[in-house]
């Protein structure tokens, strides 16, 4: 078969998915716009949506009744599954709606088998979570990706074999540990990551119990609302009602445009990790970088000139974490207007650079002192660099050891983006994330600057 047969089949298959989608959309009562479309052309990622006409700020794009989400309280398991809460407890809380969609993914009579049809052998993103470890490490060490997509094996895994498998074997007329198998779980989760949203908590009133821990609502499927790509300059957004859920224009929108939906205010970090993809600097206004708060320790060690200094260092580190505001997974997020994490960089700062008279009366107040007259502004821009000269310095040094962890440089990074003819042969892997290291150390080289002697 000549490649355009193939890619005229391609084509016709994607086509009949997408009618068998709609079919399912209109009986299931979800109202989409007849002045838009969805597609899998001319859109920045396989499906996504585009106009027909000109749209005003405020216009409803398309609406969903909450009966058409699908969630472990609407799965056809979800009486099991509410029989069963206490055995299903987990770290990420989001083994019920994994089972859910376990089992409704891999029925061909699920009343979501044609939504599920949009994704063939539920193939997920290419998220950095199935890429090699070493093709990991290549492109991305420094960037914090490897460490989350670590963690993340680990907890799935164990998730997994200690929950999710028992449950499985418990009701064999319904899972089989072949077919329901941790690879097809890996998969899930990817899909969960990518295409899911979670409905905004309201607004608790009461601050008495602020330390206590609140409760989470589990992420859910939304047909039609996760075919919508994301941009940070988005033009659509998802609004919640008691009744429905509407994707609304948040700006005029010409004929013909996509139509792009916002995942959160995200560094290209985070959109790589969860969605398998980054924007082009500058384009994203959401880049941030961490500094892990043990490298700002360890920038403290470095600037000790005595065995007695270090153990100074040590102590306040020790100070600062029964104050709970470090942690050994902790980090400081800078972004490109400033630090996003200022409380804790700030106290951090201050007690590491404190004389040991101030810190000893610091540690006599267990941390607390007497109210100034000036509120201490926001850590900007322009704010950390007139920070008090050892402030900067100790940042400066951190900055330098966060540079370190880099498999490349920033020039390096630079004239792979400037040299089209190179950047065009690269992967979307390799693009992606050089788009992350890049923007990650602009952000670092920026706070060089602003951290400088003068």
């Amino acid at each position: 078969m000549s490649p355009e047969l193939k890619r005229r089949k391609v084509e016709d298959e994607e086509d009949h998915k997408l009618q068998l989608f709609l079919l399912w959309c209109e009986k299931v009562a979800i109202q989409l716009n007849p002045k838009v479309y969805i597609s899998t052309q001319g859109t920045a990622w396989q499906y996504g949506m585009r106009t027909r006409e000109d749209l005003p700020a405020g216009e409803v794009i398309f609406s969903l009744p909450r009966s058409a989400l699908l969630s472990q309280h609407t799965s056809r398991i979800q009486d099991l599954l509410k029989k069963e809460q206490n055995n299903l407890q987990s770290r990420s809380g989001w083994v019920p709606l994994l089972l859910s969609l376990m089992y409704e993914a891999t029925d061909k009579c699920s009343p979501w088998a044609p939504y599920f049809g949009l994704w063939p052998q539920l193939t997920p993103p290419d998220l950095p979570m199935f890429w090699s470890e070493d093709e990991r490490l290549q492109l991305l060490k420094g960037t914090g990706v490897t460490q989350a997509v670590k963690k993340d094996l680990e907890n799935m895994e164990q998730e997994y074999n200690t929950i999710v498998l028992p449950f499985i074997r418990q009701h064999p007329n319904m899972f089989c540990p072949q077919k329901h198998c941790l690879d097809l779980y890996k998969r899930l989760v990817a899909f969960v990551m990518a295409y899911s949203f979670q409905e905004p908590m309201e607004e608790d009133d009461d601050d008495d119990d602020d330390d206590s821990e609140k409760d989470v609502l589990p992420p859910m499927m939304v047909p039609v609302a996760d075919l919508l790509n994301h941009i940070a300059h988005h033009n659509a957004h998802l609004e919640f009602t008691p009744e429905c859920l509407r994707m609304v224009t948040t700006r005029p929108v010409m004929a013909g445009d996509e139509l792009f939906n916002t995942y959160g205010e995200m560094g290209n970090w985070q959109l790589l990790h969860m969605y398998g993809f980054s924007e082009p600097h500058p384009n994203n206004i959401n880049e941030t970088v961490e500094i892990p708060m043990q490298t700002l320790q360890e920038a403290a060690l470095l600037g000790a000139a005595s065995e007695e200094e270090r153990g100074r260092v040590q102590e306040r580190w020790a100070f600062l974490s029964h104050m709970n505001m470090i942690g050994e997974e902790g980090a400081f997020v800078f972004g490109c207007e400033g630090v996003l994490t200022e409380d804790e960089l700030r106290t951090c700062l201050k007690l590491l650079c404190m004389s040991p008279e101030e810190f000893a009366e610091y540690k006599d107040n267990e941390g607390w002192e007497e109210d100034d007259d000036e509120e201490e502004e926001t850590l900007n821009n322009q704010e950390i660099s007139r920070l008090q000269p050892s402030w900067r310095k100790l940042l400066h040094r951190a900055a330098e050891l966060a540079l370190k962890e880099y498999a490349s440089d920033l020039c390096s990074d630079k004239a792979l983006l400037d040299n089209n003819a190179v950047y065009a042969k690269l992967s979307l892997r390799e693009k992606y994330s050089l788009h992350v290291r890049y923007g990650q150390k602009r952000i670092l080289h920026q706070l060089l600057e602003l951290t400088s002697s003068r």
